[in-house]
């Protein structure tokens, strides 16, 4: 905290030496922090902003960490496994994904994407029509429930006048291609926004070829001038999604591109695990959601409602003699999940006490139904088919949470506070009794408090400190097995945590702004593996954690159509009390130390040609909580675009080309954390290209 205080006052007398100009912070407006907008700069909170450029230029817009990576704070890996989706963590929280994102809530257009339980799907997100991403970390996530470590809200483009069509053609190394069509407008109150798009990979690694088909449609009506109606409508499709799996360090030393050999293979030469087993998933999502707005006068009221269906059958690597124990509930996954949900909020703004005060109050209510069997994943000697049923269960997990929020503010100083009361609700209805009746229940049960204080020091200096509880209940992928091999794990708390932060939001020139945050995350009962093999992983109740961080960024316009972009994190993530064969003072897995973003763009004053220089740099990551087992080392990659586009008449051509890892630099890209077997480590890409085409026509 001394370092914290001696660091904000150098910035505040920075930022007074830049006073000269008295000029406002205006700063980008952003609404996932206080759910109405607001200045960024006035937020008591770390948040960013990607805009439009950054998610769509120079970029194959095919995963959320192509922008991501310039926010300090949150590591994004692809892992180069479609099948498995990007691994997200924010301050630490969702390191131990074994897929998909957990611990960081995902929303896209309002809607949520993360179920009631706390696991989300980033490759839901439409990264081709994306106006914005939104991302909060801190203690203001705790105002969303179950989670902890932070919101990632993506918005995407209302149609517009006048009226456009656009095709785009993408391709890269390993067999990367991808083809977009789109359309957008607007006819006097109506507006439209249609996309579809087709991703194609031979993949990186050895069996991890992949093919993603995605549909979105955003249909936006006002029938007066005070109210508004949008309806969003998506779909993603992956059909036989190969999974490549993890592989030991020395086979990563041997070829990064290989797989792990199973030694049990009678073949010649012998085969590895991936293609033995010929692992892969298949997943059909849909999903539709409308919402409602109706403003009398400053004051607002929002209606949300949304449903869908997702379909998921896994094949995973597990032996026969693995899938033996009755209990066990065999190496196929397939699930049908209905969900659905429903929001309403109501915002408030009068004047108060020489101030203006503005509360918010609202509820959700979110409910998501798995249909869910499991069966061998062999016949015989085949393996990689569908054999006998070995689970037969419905998985119902529901919430209904309110919550209210308030903010006033008055002269140089605006102070927030909050409350959510979460209500999470987990069951199960077990249809196969042959290995027992794992049917039960759990309710979890969490207040989330919320403050804020935010104080203009000068007009180019806003400094605030915000205090949080926040909670993570275990989902249901965390639930479904027992270290014990009982089945399903009913012994599982939430983890809960306590946040405080402390930071500054600066202009120190016309063109620059700087942000930084110090925070501190206290948390008990944390979630940990267990134990990880062949796909199966369990979970149980830790410790005491902390985490102790700064956070900085800086972005600068310079002369002559030059700009920079600053991303710095120092992290330190460990185990505040020993438990098990785990001390005190251990490193949490899956969290780097520091992360590091810097890049050098230019662009001429006509926007036709631009070009830019990126770096990326991450400590080493430990593999499992006693920190034994072979780091997966630091690494530093530097990237470089171009860009170019013309105008004809009616139409706008763009091209983009870039590389990546420009240097070669053989590293681990992400790592499965706490693997029985030891195959931890995924490896990232060598230097690879992508370049593409898009053509605009405007009517």
């Amino acid at each position: 905290m001394q370092h914290c205080l001696k660091t904000l006052a150098a910035l505040c007398a920075a930022a007074a030496g830049a006073a000269q100009a008295q000029q406002d912070l205006a700063g980008v407006v952003v609404v996932t922090a206080n759910r109405n907008e607001h200045a960024s700069i006035n937020v008591p909170a770390a948040i960013d902003v990607i805009g439009a450029a950054r998610i769509r230029e120079g970029q194959m817009r095919v995963n959320a960490s192509e922008s991501l990576a310039a926010v300090p704070g949150l590591v994004v890996q692809n892992r180069q496994n479609y099948a498995q989706d990007l691994q997200i963590s924010s301050r630490g929280f969702g390191a131990r994904s074994a897929f998909g994102v957990r611990g960081v809530r995902l929303i896209a257009d309002g809607i949520p994407a993360t179920m009631p339980d706390g696991q989300g799907q980033a490759a839901t997100f439409n990264l081709d029509r994306a106006q914005r991403i939104e991302v909060l970390r801190g203690p203001f996530s705790a105002l969303y429930g179950n989670h902890a470590g932070g919101v990632v809200q993506l918005f995407t483009e209302e149609g517009k006048a006048p009226a456009s069509v656009e095709v785009s053609a993408m391709g890269g190394s390993d067999g990367m291609r991808k083809t977009d069509v789109s359309a957008q407008g607007r006819e006097g109150r109506f507006g439209y926004v249609l996309d579809a798009s087709r991703f194609e990979t031979d993949g990186y690694r050895e069996h991890s070829a992949a093919r993603r088909e995605q549909q979105y449609a955003k249909l936006s009506f006002e029938p007066s001038t005070h109210s508004k109606v949008t309806l969003v409508a998506s779909g993603l499709r992956q059909k036989n999604t190969q999974d490549p799996l993890g592989v030991q360090w020395a086979t990563f030393l041997h070829d990064p591109r290989a797989g792990e050999i199973d030694p049990a293979d009678t073949a010649s030469p012998k085969r590895s695990f991936a293609e033995r087993y010929n692992t892969r998933k298949s997943i059909d999502h849909q999903q539709i959601g409308a919402t409602y707005d109706l403003h009398f006068g400053e004051n607002r009221l929002r209606v949300l409602a949304y449903g869908g269906n997702r379909e998921v059958i896994q094949y995973q690597s597990f032996s026969r003699a693995f899938q033996a124990p009755p209990s066990h509930s065999g190496g196929v996954v397939d699930f049908d999940r209905e969900f659905h949900g429903a929001g309403i909020s109501w915002l408030d703004v009068h004047r108060f006490a020489d101030g203006v005060l503005r509360t918010t109050v609202g509820a959700d209510f979110d409910r998501s139904s798995d249909d869910r069997t499991g069966y061998e994943n062999f016949v015989g000697t085949q393996l990689g088919v569908r054999g006998a049923l070995r689970r037969d269960e419905r998985d119902v997990v529901s919430n209904a949470d309110p919550y209210v929020q308030t903010e006033w503010q008055s002269g140089a100083w605006q102070l927030t506070a909050g409350l959510r009361h979460s209500r999470v609700k987990v069951e199960v209805d077990d249809h196969f009794l042959g290995n027992g009746n794992d049917s039960g229940g759990m309710t979890f049960v969490r207040r989330t408090p919320v403050a804020g204080v935010t104080y203009k020091a000068a007009p180019t200096l806003n400094i605030y400190a915000s205090a949080a509880r926040g909670f993570e209940t275990p989902t249901l992928n965390e639930l479904f097995y027992s270290g014990a091999g009982t089945g399903f794990n009913f012994g599982l708390r939430p983890a809960r945590s306590t946040h405080v932060e402390l930071g500054a939001k600066m202009q120190l020139a016309p063109h620059t702004r700087i942000d930084f945050a110090a925070f501190e995350v206290r948390t008990r009962d944390e979630l940990v593996v267990d134990v990880s093999s062949g796909g199966r992983t369990s979970y149980r109740n830790a410790s005491k954690t902390l985490r102790q961080g700064f956070e900085l960024s800086a972005d600068s316009s310079w002369s002559y159509g030059f700009s920079s972009r600053l991303a710095l994190t120092t992290l330190r993530a460990v185990y505040d009390q020993a438990f098990g064969n785990v001390r005190e003072g251990n490193r949490l897995p899956g969290v780097p130390r520091g992360t590091a973003y810097a890049e050098l763009a230019w662009k001429d004053s006509e926007g036709r040609f631009g070009a830019a220089l990126e770096a990326l740099a991450n400590a080493k990551v430990y593999v499992e909580d006693g920190n034994s087992e072979k780091p997966a080392p630091g690494y530093g990659v530097v990237n470089f675009r171009v860009n170019a586009a013309q105008g004809m008449g009616g139409w706008t051509i763009r091209e983009f080309a870039r590389l990546n890892n420009l240097l070669d630099k053989t590293y681990v890209g992400s790592v499965i954390v706490g693997d029985a077997s030891k195959r931890y480590y995924e490896a990232a890409p060598g230097r690879n290209w992508q370049a593409g085409v898009t053509a605009q026509y405007s009517f």
